[in-house]
């Protein structure tokens, strides 16, 4: 399993929703942002804290937790 350094899950933060470390930016909001049609670059342009690899380990935490899912479905 890959390690998500740049992710956290605290439910004091958003409530527990998995967010770039250090910041209320939620995973969920850069994958709608992107599936929106904002490319990287212009997420980055919005969110100056944010670095592209916290983009995109945001968007491999998501593919993740979408795969880890459905095998838990599955084996259900």
């Amino acid at each position: 399993m890959e390690r998500f350094t740049r992710i956290q899950r605290d439910i004091g933060i958003m409530g527990g929703k998995a967010c770039i470390k250090g910041t209320r930016v939620t995973v969920g909001m850069i994958v709608a942002q992107i599936g929106g049609g904002k490319s990287v670059n212009e997420l980055l342009s919005e969110y100056p804290y944010l670095k592209k690899a916290d983009i995109l380990q945001a968007l491999r935490y998501a593919a993740w937790s979408v795969e880890a899912k459905e095998a838990e479905i599955a084996f259900a």
